[in-house]
């Protein structure tokens, strides 16, 4: 794959920051009453949103589930504001309305994520239909896990994209398992990516925890897109390597299991491969670990030492 240096550059460093948040978030969820809400990450996972994200331009959109984190950084959102809103601070991206789950980042063009199961899907078709319709040169991303595959808001989303030819990119991050649910148990097709035979679209198999490859496959889907040619659906194939929530203690997640996919680590994957080549070497790998790591620890200040919103705050923003 002939992929500019800097898009390589570019997903391994988002791919990294995202894990040390993810990684911070760890350790404040340790400490009782220091984050309010149900914290839900994407240790793994990070190849998928740095892959797809890699692969789009600003005015692109992304509409993400409840594991968004990686997604909105791979975007670009500000660390800060992220894990402000976060905390329910006033400085948060919005306003400590939020919190964790809810999040939404216009600025980066992410106007949504949600934790409704399925939810997400016929977000992205409609604003796949709005950018449609007012012509503009972009597409919508949708991310979403492969429980939520499994729900009738996916097979009406792919049905009415297909049918209007949307310029939407479906992306099924399956992670093997939908809350406690493993994939088997709740599917019967192998590949989820299968079911767009269904609808008459692409369906495409990546493997989730190679970043190259899914940048190659969201960059194709996303020509294709804009071509007029309709949506794609990309399955790509990783693992959750923590629980589904923080308070999860993985007792039907078998140890091995675990172990293994922790060996195909996205991140030592990628800058093994870019060390190999010559694109990066050792210190400029430890530099970008180290500004990472800078970067989430000032977050995380800037959260604590941020103000709540007044409870009148509220009201504010609020319209019918």
């Amino acid at each position: 794959m002939n992929i500019p240096r800097k898009k390589q550059q570019e997903m391994l460093w988002t791919m990294i920051l995202s894990r040390k948040f993810s990684d911070s978030l760890v350790e404040l969820c340790r400490i009782e009453g220091k984050i309010p809400g149900m914290m839900i990450l994407s240790t793994g996972q990070e190849a998928v949103g740095s892959g797809v994200c890699a692969a789009l331009k600003q005015d692109d959109v992304i509409i993400t589930n409840h594991r968004s984190h990686h997604h909105l950084l791979a975007k670009g959102a500000d660390p800060k504001g992220l894990m402000a809103e976060i905390f329910c601070k006033k400085t948060g991206c919005n306003k400590g309305k939020s919190g964790t789950l809810h999040l939404t980042v216009p600025e980066v063009n992410a106007p949504c994520t949600t934790t409704v199961v399925g939810a997400t899907l016929p977000i992205a078709v409609g604003r796949a239909f709005a950018q449609q319709y007012t012509q503009e040169q972009a597409v919508t991303v949708c991310f979403f896990g492969d429980g939520a595959a499994d729900e009738g808001s996916f097979h009406e989303a792919l049905n009415l994209a297909a049918l209007w030819q949307l310029p939407v990119i479906f992306v099924c991050e399956n992670n093997l398992y939908a809350g406690a649910q493993r994939y088997e148990e709740h599917t019967r097709v192998k590949d989820m990516a299968e079911r767009a035979r269904a609808y008459d679209m692409p369906g495409i198999i990546v493997d989730g925890n190679d970043a190259p490859a899914v940048y190659q496959a969201a960059l194709e889907a996303r020509q294709r897109a804009l071509d007029g040619q309709g949506p794609t659906l990309m399955e790509c194939k990783t693992y959750r390597c923590r629980g589904h929530g923080e308070q999860d203690p993985q007792h039907y997640q078998p140890r091995d299991e675990i172990r293994a996919w922790q060996e195909k680590c996205p991140i030592p994957r990628l800058s093994n491969m870019l060390i190999a080549s010559g694109i990066i070497n050792s210190a400029e790998l430890q530099e970008m670990e180290s500004m990472a790591e800078s970067i989430v620890q000032e977050a995380v200040r800037f959260a604590e030492e941020s103000p709540y919103p007044e409870p009148r705050e509220a009201l504010e923003d609020v319209y019918v």
